[in-house]
């Protein structure tokens, strides 16, 4: 009976304490969560021109798309270039240093390229316009 309980006293003292590595592995995942910054897509492909100066952007970004027939496309939907403007004000309140990609299709007009500047100006956002590398 004694060599029971003591077997019984040996499996208690096995056992490992996985409360130090939960915490660890929370901590991490609340480390990922507020490093990672999460580009929004514009939902849509355009096929963009080509520019023998284009360069790559490493920073996170807002995608806006304008497509081959003047639709606009922000954060994977179809928004009027009135509302280009709040939309971009109110992803500001959530992330301050944002700036915006414009993916205008080539066969897309220069003055619905010319709106939606005028819009993200008026947010006072950086923008790019992007292109693909060639010329």
């Amino acid at each position: 009976m004694s060599q029971r309980l003591n077997l019984i006293q040996q499996q208690d003292d096995a056992e490992i304490n996985m409360t130090p590595m939960l915490d660890i592995v929370f901590i991490m995942l609340i480390f990922f969560i507020v490093s990672t910054s999460f580009v929004r897509e514009s939902g849509v492909d355009v096929n963009r021109p080509s520019a023998q100066t284009s360069q790559s952007q490493s920073k996170a970004a807002v995608m806006l798309a304008v497509t081959a027939n003047d639709e606009i496309w922000l954060d994977r939907k179809p928004v009027d270039v009135r509302m280009i403007r709040p939309a971009i004000e109110r992803m500001r309140t959530e992330q301050s240093d944002i700036s915006v990609v414009i993916q205008a299709d080539e066969k897309s007009t220069t003055g619905q390229l010319v709106r939606v500047v005028d819009q993200l100006r008026l947010a006072q956002v950086q923008y790019t316009v992007a292109t693909t590398e060639g010329g």
